[in-house]
């Protein structure tokens, strides 16, 4: 089989499955559980065969497009349909949602089987079908990781031990400073908080102490954020690199990984000393790229602090936030904003952001 040529930069925005462009497309939103992508289309009368009866060409279109969007999810950004077999099992009325599902059956580094079911509400089976992909480009797309506000739940322990070290020196700790600093480098807060006169040496050992503090607070007491879990995993699932970016120090970093059982889910970990500057830079995003081999255009970052939106976005990126430690008005940067990674799936992830 001859494999089209298409232009990098495809789009998918008039495809008739699942094009949010075309006003006469079925316009489809998989969504992938972690095992199978699933949909649900209710056919119109501009759908029927016969009269009230959804046309069976309809019925495969919605087989193909959910089928597709399973590749996606083995890291697959591109697949021709080389054969479908489908076989029709009873009739779907028009205006009768249809529940659509499909899965992967069989993964070589070249086909693609998959398995897929189109069902009614009361689980009636309409259609099955199944289908064998050519493998022709497999994604780029890397998905770069904040860890404290996104992943790990740990702002009170950071709080607790910063109003710790800076009371000793006298100052009031406000929870409208943390808010405002959180999720940006340790020696930037401390010469915002206790002025630029202070020598490198001054700095790194307030560094230590408030670090030294919030681990001690933390251990044993960190949690993730919900979704955070099932997302790391999912991606992981679908063999799409990521990486962690967090402007704590390794220690830190560690000492979440080990408490969160995240170790071996990263492709790089990548930490705010290696940078020079700190966030809203773009400094350490790129690094994280260019460690793994990617363009930034290739990039999603999730992230939860404006600070953390403006350095994706300096890079090239796009860039998921999420509600976990500021508003939505503080985050209008981002290309999607969400209140929960509950609310984000692999796919919506890879395509919709």
């Amino acid at each position: 089989m001859q494999i089209p040529k298409l232009d990098v930069a495809y789009s998918t925005r008039l495809c008739f499955g699942c094009g949010e462009d075309n006003p006469i497309g079925l316009k489809l939103k998989p969504v992938y559980d972690g095992e199978r992508v699933r949909a649900e289309f209710t056919p119109g009368e501009y759908h029927q065969g016969w009269d009230n009866v959804t046309h069976a060409g309809i019925l495969y279109t919605l087989l193909d497009e959910v089928t597709a969007y399973v590749i996606l999810c083995c890291g697959i950004d591109f697949g021709v349909t080389a054969k479908s077999e489908v076989r029709f099992k009873q009739v779907a009325l028009i205006n009768e949602p249809i529940q659509i599902s499909a899965w992967v059956t069989k993964l070589t580094r070249r086909l693609v089987e998959t398995k897929g079911v189109l069902a009614l509400k009361d689980n009636t089976v309409i259609a099955e079908g199944s289908s064998l992909f050519y493998v022709w480009r497999r994604s780029k797309k890397t998905v770069l990781w904040d860890m404290d506000g996104v992943i790990a739940n740990s702002g009170s322990f950071h709080f607790a031990a910063w109003q710790e070290t800076f009371a000793k020196r006298g100052v009031n700790f406000t929870k409208k400073d943390f808010t405002k600093f959180f999720g940006i480098r340790n020696d930037f807060i401390i010469r915002n908080v206790l002025g630029e006169g202070l020598s490198e040496e001054n700095v790194e050992s307030i560094v230590q102490e408030k670090e030294a503090s919030f681990r001690e607070k933390a251990k044993g007491n960190i949690k993730p954020f919900p979704g955070v879990i099932k997302l790391l995993n999912t991606i992981k699932k679908g063999n799409f690199k990521q990486v962690l970016v967090s402007s704590a120090p390794k220690e830190n970093i560690d000492l979440l990984n080990s408490e969160l059982n995240l170790e071996g889910i990263f492709d790089c970990i990548v930490s705010g000393r290696e940078v020079a500057e700190s966030k809203p830079s773009p400094q350490i995003s790129l690094l994280a790229a260019e460690k793994l081999g990617a363009e930034p255009k290739d990039c999603i970052v999730i992230e939860d602090s404006p600070f953390g939106v403006k350095a994706a976005k300096a890079a090239g990126m796009r860039c998921l936030a999420v509600t976990n430690t500021h508003p939505k008005q503080n985050l209008g940067e981002a290309d999607k904003i969400v209140n929960s990674l509950e609310d984000i799936d692999l796919i919506t992830l890879i395509r919709r952001v």
